[in-house]
């Protein structure tokens, strides 16, 4: 009888394993955050890059104006590459483009856009990281369409050809 028993447990707890496995492997593992979802833009006060002077977000973005917040980094490869899109986004009159240096010396930072140019209006400092947290951001770069106040588009990763269309048709 014990000879019987033992077969038919074994057999029952792997079906359960397999079933287990089985269900698991159908759903997705991958996260995709909502990239569209409205969202106001987060409150904070940090320093200028190249100057000792704070600011408030309350003083930088003004209703009824588009802006662009741009995270980068001297040191991301990717942002390198992006520059060119957010140098043809800066000829855009009605577009206010915002820099948030990440984890950056401000040398660097600094001779970063001397070298390629800033697209930027001004660039605020995130030595920690903590503001792109506040943002959302998973890291750089990032950016975020930003309209009245609200977050109306975020681009995860580096601009390019497509995220340009995008963003140049939504700010008309």
């Amino acid at each position: 009888m014990r000879s019987k028993i033992l077969p038919i447990f074994f057999s029952a707890i792997f079906l359960i394993i397999f079933l287990v496995f089985y269900e698991g492997l159908k759903k997705t593992n991958i996260y995709t955050p909502n990239l569209n979802q409205e969202k106001n833009i987060p409150l904070f006060e940090t320093k200028i890059l190249g100057t000792n002077k704070k600011i408030n977000s309350k003083d930088i973005f003004k209703e009824n104006k588009f802006y662009i917040t741009n995270i980068w980094a001297s040191w991301c490869v990717p942002c390198r590459k992006e520059h060119v899109f957010l140098m043809e986004l800066s000829k855009q009159k009605n577009i206010k483009i915002i820099g948030i240096n990440y984890k950056d010396k401000n040398i660097n930072a600094l001779n970063f856009l001397k070298e390629l140019n800033s697209p930027y209006e001004m660039v605020l400092l995130d030595p920690d990281g903590t503001l792109a947290i506040e943002w959302g951001a998973y890291g750089v770069p990032e950016t975020f369409l930003i309209y009245n106040k609200k977050i109306i588009k975020k681009i995860i990763g580096p601009l390019n050809e497509e995220s340009l269309f995008i963003l140049k048709r939504l700010t008309r």
